[in-house]
């Protein structure tokens, strides 16, 4: 008897194909794919992943190639998925870090800059602080379990070897942009009111008061307002950013 390993290169090169997909998009990720996340950790993080997804998933993987060329092109066809996917999932993401810009603006601390982790960039406190939370609160609430079912199912939507389209990946991206934009206003909406209300008070009594500098005795009351509704509003912020969360994560799954 014989024992052949006709299989291995096939094998080998469905690993491969699904290491590149999962590999991009796992740059992009909440949490795992922070720039303040060791790139060995990402890198175990995705060959896990696709030492898991390759039994479920073999069956779709195309025939190996025989010319280096045609790999190639099949390679680069998945991370350039993989980076559709993760784009996709960073502007998700990038709508509560909008909304943390907004809140820093309206309540005088725009000034305030921190280092945000996520994308190893300065900006604003409340931003940073939000992006912080709002990663910590997705996986406390296991929502994270819907980006891995998203990888799984992504496979099914565009099986290995698909062709991405320019057309469909800019209508995805438009469509995440607006959704992204909607929900920062719809957070940020209070403080926008708010800011509203009190720069429009604060004009006001300048005209009727111009000999007190009203600038110094209105900053610290803007601030305190700031961190006062904040915290009333806190609770009720994340709950609407998760069911938003839950949301846009729809389309990426069966």
């Amino acid at each position: 008897m014989t024992l052949t390993l006709d299989f291995l290169p096939q094998s080998a090169f469905a690993i491969l194909l699904i290491f590149a997909r999962i590999g991009t998009l796992a740059m992009a990720l909440p949490g795992i794919g922070d720039r303040t996340v060791p790139s060995r950790i990402r890198l175990v993080f995705a060959l896990a992943t696709s030492l898991v997804l390759f039994p479920l998933v073999r069956e779709t993987a195309p025939e190996l190639p025989t010319g280096l060329v045609e790999m190639l092109t099949a390679l680069m066809r998945e991370v350039i998925l993989g980076g559709v996917l993760g784009i996709s999932v960073r502007l998700i993401i990038s709508g509560i870090q909008v909304a943390g810009a907004v809140i820093a603006l309206q309540t005088g601390l725009g000034f305030a800059q921190s280092v945000d982790p996520a994308q190893g960039i300065q900006t604003s406190l409340f931003a940073s602080f939000l992006s912080v939370l709002s990663v910590a609160v997705i996986f406390a609430t296991d929502l994270h379990h819907l980006l891995l079912i998203a990888m799984h199912d992504s496979y099914q939507l565009f099986p290995l070897g698909y062709v991405v389209s320019l057309g469909d990946f800019s209508n995805l991206a438009l469509d995440t942009l607006s959704a992204a934009f909607r929900i920062a206003l719809q957070l940020s909406a209070p403080f926008l009111v708010f800011g509203l209300i009190f720069y429009l008070g604060i004009g006001i009594l300048s005209r009727l008061i111009p000999q007190v500098q009203i600038f110094f005795v209105a900053m610290p009351a803007n601030i305190l307002l700031g961190f006062i509704i904040l915290m009333l509003l806190m609770s009720t912020l994340m709950l609407w950013y998760l069911d938003y969360f839950a949301t846009a994560m729809q389309p990426f799954q069966v």
